[in-house]
This record gives structure tokens, sequence and C-alpha cells, in this order.
């Protein structure tokens, strides 16, 4: 989630991003219980944002622009079930765009099968202190974690086409 708060902060429109957990079963987890256990949750960021400047679908793109959509193991170098891909939706509408936009990426990587998740939001749990603005906070480690795990590589692979 570091990355999705760097990436999804620097957006006109964007006015907080927040680390966090949420689309499993257990209440208020921790780091830990999520990525050594079994409590369902993903590791995600939490968007609020301006909905007359920046809108759901506009989110949606920059989203997918910031993962490996066919990766069914995790992102990057973090593997497991917490760090798999998933897209939240509010409402009908949102469930439909999240849609769309899966139908439109399989169509330009042909042959590729998008294995992001879609789930209703139910409940989101922030994550501890030292997870916010870590990308600010631990700049220099941040960078080295980016660059070991070849995030920029992967994206620039798979939407730079």
């Amino acid at each position: 989630f570091w990355c999705m708060e760097d990436a999804f902060e620097k957006i006109k429109g964007v006015e907080e991003v927040i680390s966090g957990y949420s689309g499993g079963t257990s209440m208020n987890p921790t780091y830990k219980e999520v990525t050594y256990g079994n409590t369902g949750h993903f590791e995600v960021a939490e968007i609020i944002y301006d909905v007359d400047i920046v809108s759901y679908k506009e989110i949606l793109n920059l989203y997918w622009k910031n993962i490996d959509p066919f990766d069914s193991a995790g992102q990057f170098c973090d593997k497991g079930l917490s760090y798999r891909s998933v897209a939240f939706y509010n409402d009908l509408n949102e469930k439909n765009e999240i849609e769309k936009s899966i139908i439109n990426i399989e169509k330009k990587f042909q042959g590729k099968k998008v294995v992001t998740f879609i789930k209703k939001f139910e409940k989101f749990y922030p994550a501890e202190e030292y997870h916010q603005n870590y990308y600010q906070e631990n700049f220099v480690n941040y960078l080295l974690y980016k660059k070991a795990c070849g995030r920029e590589r992967t994206l620039k692979n798979i939407w730079n086409n």
C-alpha cells in the first residue's frame, strides 16, 4: 500500500490516501495477522477524493497503471494472499466501471486474463501508524524497496508496451 499512497497523493482532487486492510472477516486486524494469518483481508489504500475534481473512473484508471493485474500471486516482490490485487466498489455503477475496465484491459492484452478481485466494499481498517506515509517518512528505504522489487520496470513493461 505504500506505493499506492505515493501514486495517488500526487493526483489533483485526491485529498487523502490511507494505508490499511479490507475485504476480510476479522475486525481490527494487524499487519502481522493480515500478512501471516487467515483474515481474508487485502493490503489496500483508502482513497478519499473530491468527486467534483476527479472521478471514480479516473481513480480506477490510475489504479490499473500502478498494479500488475495479471499476477495471481501478489504484486511485484510481495507475494501471498494479502498482496493480491483487488478493486472495491460501493454501488452498481462502480462495479460496472471495474468490469468494463477489465474487459478493455483484456482486449488490449489479448490472451492475458486479469486476476484482480472485484469486491463490494464493506469495512476499512487503517494500518498501523508506521505504515502511513511510509514513502515520505522512510524515503530512502522506500526507494530501495521499489527498486529491489522491480516495480517501475514491471509497470513500464506492462503499460508502455
